[in-house]
């Protein structure tokens, strides 16, 4: 049976990790976590906050998809949106969920990420 989400992973090109500590550790306020040595040597990083973690991984060929993207719960969602903003990340709020608050935002290599809080 599933049980829960371990991680989700985005993929993101090659040389990009500066760029992406930036964005998931200075902006989402995220803990850059180690990964395994045989992990490590293909580049990327990985990411938590709570018992929320997010992988970025190093793809060749990277096209950031344009859907698809993880739906993270947030709390003050106003003041998280503001921080986002503050860090010169893209804040696009839609109001097409029925009981929530949200906003998308693109990390500095375009991959998506949905921001909600249940009203």
């Amino acid at each position: 049976m599933l049980s829960a989400i371990d991680h989700v992973q985005l993929a993101a090109p090659p040389g990009s990790e500066d760029r992406l500590r930036a964005y998931y550790a200075d902006a989402l306020g995220m803990t850059e976590i180690p990964k395994p040595p045989v992990l490590a040597a293909r580049g990327g990083c990985w990411f938590q906050a709570g018992a929320v973690q997010l992988h970025l991984g190093i793809e060749e060929d990277f096209r950031p998809a344009h859907k698809a993207h993880p739906g993270l719960r947030v709390t003050d969602i106003e003041a998280y949106a503001a921080r986002l903003a503050a860090h010169g990340a893209p804040v696009t709020w839609d109001d097409d969920l029925p009981g929530h608050r949200r906003f998308s935002s693109r990390d500095p290599v375009g991959n998506r990420l949905e921001f909600l809080e249940p009203e």
